[in-house]
């Protein structure tokens, strides 16, 4: 049988590069086609000196009709607004599509354009997507035309809540995110926040209350919590290039210990290789994930406030985007899960 044949739309930034790496030697796909509407006609190795003799492609035009028919499945990297757009073309003509920006995450079309301040897609294709957080809904991924990838963020702090959150043990009004990622997270077009003399040996909070994840988060908790959740979730740019930590903390509804909650956790994602549950005692680190497909969580339960501390952490670039975009795809076909991101990660 011969490999699926997939393309990369947005193939110039980092997000992008994280999906060529994975699929040039993904051992059931064939990287067809790489587009980019900004750089179409330059060799990727250009953009990317690292994929010289790897990756030998030239970028090529969005033309949805042309690229279509090199294809089976397109994943899109582009900003957040093109693929409103871009997406139902591609679905018109019988291909896959897996998008990694925010528009085709919330269900409400009036919910999208109050958080992302752009026109929001077609209704349907809301309705009709289907959200891929990996290790939580791989039955529908497994069925899904559409796939909108979660946010970094959210991965995150989704991956850490969900188990305590469908066990009833903390209530849903109570949840804190503290969530710190790095430089690369702001993508790879400059801006003044993220100037080296400006981000290095400094660590700042933004977007307080307008952050675009925090409907993204509140939506899939109450698709699986049995009281509303309402989320406080602060965002911190780190000096640091990758890499993902949240900490977040809740009210527990009943008494219960960290050995339980680790027992929890590690029952709930026992076939799912890329959730590591440390043990107790032991927290995770950006650094034990970096340039990885993992999650790594630490758990801990606090009698005297009677609070639990959930601590995710992640590779923004892979498990936080490309990474589990590829795990998606491996579901979509049936693969095994870990197929072409088996990376160990990158220690020190």
């Amino acid at each position: 049988m011969s490999n699926l044949r997939v393309g990369v739309i947005g193939g110039t930034g980092y997000s992008g590069a994280e999906l060529i790496k994975c699929l040039v030697h993904h051992p059931h796909a064939e990287l067809a086609v790489i587009a980019s509407q900004s750089k179409a006609e330059t060799d990727i190795q250009e953009i990317y000196p690292h994929l010289t003799d790897i990756c030998k492609f030239k970028l090529e035009d969005l033309q949805p009709d042309i690229l279509a028919e090199k294809v089976d499945t397109m994943f899109f990297a582009a900003p957040s607004g093109a693929s409103s757009s871009l997406v139902p073309q591609f679905l018109e003509r019988g291909i896959r599509c897996i998008d990694l920006a925010g528009d085709f995450r919330l269900s409400e079309p009036e919910v999208y354009e109050k958080w992302y301040q752009h026109n929001s897609p077609e209704k349907e294709y809301l309705e009709n997507a289907v959200y891929g957080l990996s290790e939580i809904y791989p039955q529908k991924i497994k069925t899904a035309r559409l796939i909108a990838n979660p946010g970094c963020y959210p991965t995150a702090a989704l991956l850490g809540l969900i188990p305590a959150v469908q066990a009833g043990l903390i209530k849903g009004n109570s949840i804190i995110i503290d969530g710190k990622s790095g430089i690369s997270g702001a993508g790879r077009s400059l801006s003044l926040g993220v100037h080296y003399s400006e981000a290095n040996e400094n660590t700042k909070a933004y977007k307080l209350g307008v952050h675009q994840h925090i409907p993204e988060i509140e939506q899939v908790l109450n698709a699986e919590a049995a009281d509303r959740a309402t989320v406080t979730f602060t965002a911190h740019l780190v000096p640091m290039v990758r890499g993902i930590l949240c900490t977040i903390y809740a009210d527990m509804k009943k008494p219960c210990i960290t050995e339980e909650l680790q027992k929890l956790y590690e029952e709930f994602y026992n076939e799912h290789p890329f959730v590591r549950i440390k043990k107790a005692g032991r927290l995770p680190a950006t650094k034990e994930v970096s340039g990885s497909n993992y999650c790594d969580i630490g758990l801990h339960c606090d009698p005297r406030t009677n609070r639990i501390t959930i601590v995710a952490a992640i590779d923004n670039l892979l498990k936080g985007a490309a990474g589990q975009a590829v795990q998606n795809m491996n579901l979509m076909n049936r693969w095994d899960t870990a197929s072409g991101l088996q990376f160990v990660p990158n220690y020190p």
